[in-house]
């Protein structure tokens, strides 16, 4: 049972122990240090400098990454804070690893990979993004960030779906002429459906398909395509099956119902797009069973399967990728990935080839090197064992604290260290956040009222309790 452990029958007890028995990377601090409020005086006036330029409401504070090591990053006040949030979710092994510091060199040149890539441009595609290529995927399309990742996978299925309907790849003329004035049947009126809660990027396509936040989408011109209902599942999981399988049920017949409904409307659905873990929309989980069932209604509908691992995927669940715990060896149609993998791209099946997926940089070779350098680190620290060991370490630190603050907190879930847990109230969640980040410690929020943790794979067992520690020193001063 997850209440019976020795530390969980201590009140408001200390979570380090002889159990978390410190094995600290040589080039990493020992813990966090304040010098100032965040931000600090130099932070607020860069901010300043900055404003005068560009945008800066978004910007929380300034970093000095030279002094940035590990699982810490220093801020230009000289702060240093235990991150658990990793730039959203995009710092794979910690800051100025020396593994990577080794790969780094002067990249003069970035290649148009288009149209003249390196002499080792195979290569090195074979050492990163292949050998870890997702079951029954052997080609990969580079890309620069999640956003354009996933709005040229969308175009990879709007043209597989389109030669599927002609049943060869050869346009008409009028498909040609109507095109260049946005009509059809040279513009085809396909949609792609997705879920409320889902985020997949802010580029118009993207957009579309992005659920999370209002903000996102206001002012913008979108797109007419169906968007079907994400589970809505209690926690823990396995505690409450009989419920959470009535609500996937539900969702998965109201996403065969848009399908037909969209198909009539004369807007057919050509693709499917989806997170393992919804995370910008709260960190909202669903079983196994649910994605098989939908990788199923997709294949019986003739539509494109595309799994957003943008967020998910690079070793933070504890599998490389978060699609690996459905047990499928048939999976997708399609994996994008980004953030932690430092580079953008998708994967796909042969058919799913498009031909006409072009722009100027088609990613960056150098993001390849520090790839392959990371998969190493990966596999020769097995931190994919330890992102496992720490992520239930962390799991179970979230069970206890939401058990003694049961006002506080609620629905704490995850895979690996991938992990998050609800707050009262958006108010009290965004003042946790504040104050765990004056006692050294990075989090961030999402969804409504969610916290969520994302730490790189180098966060041991040591630093859970470190951050454990800081937590429930927060929480006791909101309870």
């Amino acid at each position: 049972k997850r209440h019976t452990t020795d530390l969980a029958a201590v009140p408001c007890c200390r979570y380090v122990s002889k159990a978390a028995a410190k094995t600290q990377m040589e080039f990493e601090y020992d813990g966090p240090s304040m010098k100032t409020e965040v931000p600090g005086p130099r932070s607020k006036e860069l901010t300043k400098q900055l404003g005068e330029i560009q945008n800066v409401g978004a910007i929380n504070f300034f970093c000095n990454y030279e002094e940035s090591r590990g699982n810490y990053l220093v801020d230009v006040d000289g702060n240093r804070m235990l991150d658990v949030y990793t730039q959203i979710s995009s710092i794979p092994i910690g800051y100025n690893h020396p593994s990577l510091i080794k790969v780094m060199s002067a990249f003069v040149n970035r290649p148009a990979l288009g149209i003249m890539p390196p002499e080792n441009f195979p290569e090195k595609l074979a050492e990163s993004l292949l050998s870890v290529a997702p079951s029954g995927m052997s080609r990969v399309q580079t890309m620069a960030c999640g956003s354009c990742s996933n709005e040229n996978a969308y175009k990879a299925m709007f043209i597989w779906y389109r030669n599927k309907e002609r049943g060869h790849n050869i346009p008409s003329d009028e498909d040609v002429s109507s095109c260049m004035i946005n009509q059809s049947p040279g513009c085809p009126d396909f949609s792609i459906l997705s879920f409320m809660g889902g985020f997949h990027g802010r580029t118009m396509g993207c957009l579309a398909t992005t659920h999370s936040k209002a903000i996102h989408k206001l002012d913008v011109p979108s797109f007419d395509w169906p968007i079907a209902p994400f589970p809505k599942l209690k926690y823990p999981l396995e505690e409450f099956t009989r419920e959470n399988a009535q609500e996937e049920a539900r969702c998965l017949e109201e996403v065969e119902d848009l399908i037909v409904q969209w198909r009539q409307k004369g807007r057919p659905v050509a693709g499917i797009v989806i997170e393992p873990i919804q995370a910008e929309g709260g960190d909202n989980h669903a079983t196994p069973d649910f994605f098989k069932k939908l990788r199923n209604i997709a294949h019986k509908h003739g539509s494109a399967f595309h799994v957003d691992e943008v967020q998910t995927g690079g070793g933070a669940t504890g599998k490389f990728w978060a699609h690996e715990h459905w047990g499928m060896d048939d999976p997708a149609d399609i994996v994008s990935f980004s953030k932690k993998m430092l580079t953008g791209g998708f994967y796909h099946k042969d058919e799913l080839q498009a031909y006409r997926i072009f722009n100027t940089w088609m990613g960056d070779p150098s993001k390849n090197l520090f790839l392959a350098e990371v998969l190493n680190v990966i596999r020769r620290e097995n931190l994919l064992e330890e992102v496992t060991r720490s992520g239930k370490t962390l799991l179970q630190g979230l069970y206890q604290l939401q058990d003694q603050y049961p006002n506080l907190l609620s629905s704490a879930r995850g895979q690996g260290t991938f992990c998050a847990i609800d707050i009262r109230d958006d108010a009290t969640r965004n003042s946790i956040l504040l104050k765990a980040r004056d006692k050294g410690v990075l989090l961030g929020g999402c969804g409504d009222r969610s916290i969520r943790f994302r730490p790189a794979l180098v966060f041991k067992e040591y630093h859970v309790h470190m951050f454990l520690n800081v937590f429930s020193d927060v929480l006791a001063e909101h309870n």
